[in-house]
């Protein structure tokens, strides 16, 4: 997974591929050199992207202020840097190494 994640010494930052309108939410699996993110709101208003934080946040173990969105906030390939995570817990959600 390393096209996917960099870890640093603050953190992660994920390269995202999002679904929207999916029938459940889900955080993997590794889709080319993302990782798919699959949320049930609309891409309408900032809806997707406050699902998208939400999500993240509720899986890796971290508040919402310690994820964001710094690239790609109007597409559904995305940025993402998440505070305070390490890459060992992103890795056992998708299932990769």
């Amino acid at each position: 997974m390393t096209a996917a994640v960099v870890e640093d010494a603050e953190g992660i930052t994920i390269q995202v591929q999002v679904v929207p309108r999916a029938s459940r939410e889900r955080v993997g699996p590794l889709q080319g050199e993302r990782v798919k993110v699959q949320i049930t709101a609309p891409p309408v208003d900032g809806a997707a992207n406050e699902a998208l934080v939400a999500l993240i946040a509720k899986a890796l173990g971290v508040p919402r202020r310690q994820v964001r969105i710094i690239a790609g906030e109007r597409g559904r390939r995305k940025t993402v840097r998440v505070d305070g995570a390490r890459r060992a817990a992103l890795d056992a959600l998708v299932g990769g190494a």
